[in-house]
């Protein structure tokens, strides 16, 4: 990435290269030479400017050490929210501001129809594997309720979501959590800006998706894709790629219950539940 076209209201991670960058130049230091104060190369020092790379908290305490701040891992912190895949922030600032989401996903719900209790049994069964803290537990279910308000916002964005059959037929924390969580999504498909569509198993290999999928459309009219790994996040903006997802979710809209199919078998699956 040229340091020039480097934006800091692009994303948190642009925000803190950045950051660097400023600092390092008002101390008139070189990147060696600050790549040498913190104890990392010239080139790691570039790539963490430039967006390439993302920061680490050890790497944030040493800028904060460097230059005698705790700006650095104040920056990191919000750039990671604590428990945020690698590229997950990055994606987020863009959600926010997008015109058009359009989302596919895998036995459970996803997190911007997600109700706080079905979000906070999912993270607490996080906690009890020993995959991340309670601490962090409750900032992941609080930092999902701020990406809903985008939802509500002045403009809202139209959201289109298409979900797996097993989204709604795997139980997540007993009858009164998944009660109203269900009850959570026939109310999303009632809102204006929203279409809800539940992609049955019958469609079998009609199913275009084997992942989940995020598409954002922004307001220039470019679309990007998200996709996760187990351990990290990827966002595409290669238009090459990003367009036959894109035809793809067509497709599989197309296969998918209509609307009012879905919400017919979302308050059927409701009135089942042990």
């Amino acid at each position: 990435m040229n340091v020039k076209e480097l934006d800091p209201e692009s994303s948190p991670q642009a925000a803190f290269g950045a950051r660097l960058r400023r600092s390092r130049e008002e101390r008139g230091w070189t990147q060696d030479q600050l790549g040498e104060e913190m104890g990392y190369s010239s080139t790691h020092i570039s790539s963490v400017e430039t967006g390439r790379k993302l920061p680490t908290l050890r790497f944030a305490r040493r800028a904060d050490a460097a230059f005698g701040s705790d700006a650095f891992e104040r920056d990191y912190r919000e750039l990671r929210h604590g428990v945020l895949l690698e590229g997950f922030p990055e994606y987020v600032a863009h959600e926010g501001r997008a015109v058009e989401i359009r989302l596919y996903e895998i036995g459970i719900i996803p997190g911007l129809l997600q109700t706080p209790e079905y979000a906070r049994v999912l993270a607490d069964s996080a906690v009890r594997r020993g995959a991340i803290t309670p601490e962090q537990a409750a900032e992941r279910v609080a930092f999902l309720a701020e990406r809903q308000e985008a939802l509500d916002r002045q403009r809202p964005p139209l959201v289109f979501v298409v979900m797996d059959e097993s989204c709604i037929r795997r139980p997540i924390g007993g009858r009164d959590v998944m009660g109203a969580q269900l009850e959570r999504l026939v109310e999303f498909a009632a809102r204006p800006t929203t279409v809800l569509q539940v992609a049955p198993f019958g469609i079998g290999e009609l199913r275009t998706f084997n992942l989940p999928v995020n598409l954002l459309t922004l307001p220039d009219r470019s679309v990007i894709g998200y996709a996760e790994a187990q351990t990290r996040g990827h966002l595409d903006r290669d238009t090459a790629s990003v367009l036959p997802m894109l035809t793809a979710y067509h497709q599989l809209q197309a296969e998918a219950l209509s609307q009012a199919d879905s919400v017919a078998m979302i308050n059927q699956v409701g009135k089942g539940i042990p």
